[in-house]
């Protein structure tokens, strides 16, 4: 790698006052010191939780997945390379529906007529792969779209007949573990066939399965509006080892990932409670941002076990936000929340949950920002569907259409800037958040050619000249030595 020496940048803030006088401005430097010769952690790209979104999605009219689908993995969209697939669990036809739109994610069972304790994973009577067509779609839309995806299964409950409650919603209490006890062995193998069926049907590479979602948590209860199920890490371990057993049973190269903990420091009790055989059989540790508590101490488990780390899930509209599809309140706070999770998890992946949410404001409530992308979720599958863009959609362009698969994160000593250089060292990006509601002039080094990219109330990642943050925005800097700045730069297959 080619590590060139790269003098400070200086951010410097110019406050309104002093812009609106007459005579030198007074400015305000912050150095920043992207420390190159460091780089540490290879990054493998940005993807999306596909799950409920594209089992609601997937079943659109052509012309409108595509256009979703390019807008995520596209070339003129994010440039995404990861997606995680839900494998369902399903409840019995007899339930009466109560999930959210898209979250009941069809399972793939077929059970004995009259009899679910003699279902088995070995019998071919047991599947029905006609389920899940309309997640499925977009397993195929991502393959068609990126050069060399990454693909993650994952499960958030067994199937209802393997409960204790009878729910994929979670046990009666919130707190009580809902597998069924002995029965790990048996969830393992409907997991570990799930994967091997779709790997041959649709002809990708499930890399990583993940057995356990947000699993020692109190949000699992029956009566809840979506799959879930709680797991002491006693039982994680359970699962975690029967999984592994059943992926080698059937000759699969695919890891265990494990355990996608809703937050840093319930993933350092989980790991705890686990024996060592159980940690040498998990192949990636997953870990969602919900709470940023103890998060360079799963940097460092990652680190000191020699096992690659994601961050999995995370979306971070501001609470109380509501919604607002061209506002900069929360796609400022979600920018920030990237910006802290590349710099303190030093993740080899940042995936979003759903990049699709559900229109929100109604009947008088003022609604969220969840999602990239908003649209009416419970529209009838055959309706014309409005596509609404939202400006955080934007702000996530700002990180992954310039920080791509390959480069390598770089410490930077400011706060609200994140970096990464490319494997040959002559391509560095940073991406700076002014949340302020004064402007920040970003100066950068001789020697290095510099374009900024910006979003902002009035810009959607628009190439800017100069190297000004305005207030309340996120710039890109995508320096580059040895060659002059594209005009506007793409991202980088």
């Amino acid at each position: 790698m080619i590590r060139p020496t790269l003098a400070a940048l200086v951010l410097v803030a110019t406050p309104a006052s002093a812009q609106q006088s007459a005579g030198t401005t007074p400015v305000v430097p912050v150095a920043l010191h992207p420390a190159i010769d460091r780089a540490t952690t290879r990054f493998e790209g940005w993807g999306t939780a596909l799950a409920w979104f594209a089992e609601v999605t997937g079943g659109w009219p052509d012309a409108e997945r595509n256009r979703l689908a390019d807008l995520f993995y596209g070339r003129q969209g994010l440039g995404w390379t990861i997606a995680r697939y839900n494998i369902g669990g399903g409840n019995a036809a007899t339930v009466k529906p109560y999930l959210r739109p898209g979250a009941a994610v069809p399972g793939f069972w077929r059970l004995p007529v009259g009899d679910a304790a003699r279902w088995r994973a070995d019998d071919p009577a047991a599947w029905d792969w006609s389920q899940d067509a309309r997640q499925r779609w977009w397993l195929d839309a991502v393959k068609a779209r990126v050069r060399a995806p990454i693909f993650e299964a994952f499960s958030n409950s067994p199937p209802w007949f393997m409960t204790v409650s009878g729910r994929v919603s979670g046990a009666v209490k919130a707190t009580d573990d809902n597998l069924r006890p002995g029965q790990e062995a048996r969830f393992a193998g409907y997991l570990a066939s799930a994967v091997d069926a779709l790997q041959r049907r649709h002809g990708i590479v499930f890399r990583t399965l993940s057995p356990v979602n947000e699993p020692n948590t109190d949000y699992w209860y029956a009566a809840n509006t979506q799959e879930g199920a709680h797991w002491s890490p006693a039982r994680q371990a359970a699962m975690i080892d029967a999984t592994d057993a059943a992926l080698r049973a059937r000759g699969l190269a695919t890891l265990v990932a494990a355990p996608d903990e809703t937050n840093s420091h319930t993933f350092l009790v989980d790991w705890a409670g686990y024996p060592a055989a159980t940690r040498a059989r998990i192949g990636q540790l997953n870990v969602h941002s919900y709470g940023t508590v103890h998060q360079t101490g799963v940097r460092d488990v990652a680190r000191a076990s020699g096992i690659r780390l994601w961050m999995s899930e995370d979306d971070t509209p501001l609470p109380g936000d509501p919604e607002d599809l061209e506002g900069m309140t929360s796609p400022l706070a979600f920018a920030e929340h990237v910006v802290a999770d590349l710099k303190r998890l030093e993740p080899a992946a940042w995936v979003f949950w759903q990049a699709v949410e559900n229109l929100s404001a109604r009947d008088g409530k003022p609604g969220s920002n969840w999602g990239l992308v908003k649209a009416d979720l419970a529209a009838p599958a055959s309706n014309p569907h409005a596509i609404h863009v939202t400006r955080k959609y934007w702000a996530m362009a700002q990180f992954s259409r310039f920080i791509r698969p390959g480069d390598r994160l770089v410490p930077v000593d400011d706060m609200d800037t994140a970096g990464a250089l490319s494997p040959d060292g002559t391509r560095l990006v940073l991406v700076h958040v002014n949340p302020a509601p004064v402007s920040r002039r970003l100066l950068v080094p001789s020697g290095w050619s510099v374009q900024m990219v910006l979003t902002d109330a009035t810009h959607r990642a628009a190439c800017e000249a100069g190297t000004v943050a305005p207030p309340r925005s996120v710039v890109t800097l995508f320096l580059t030595k040895g060659r002059a700045a594209a005009a506007c730069p793409t991202f980088e297959r």
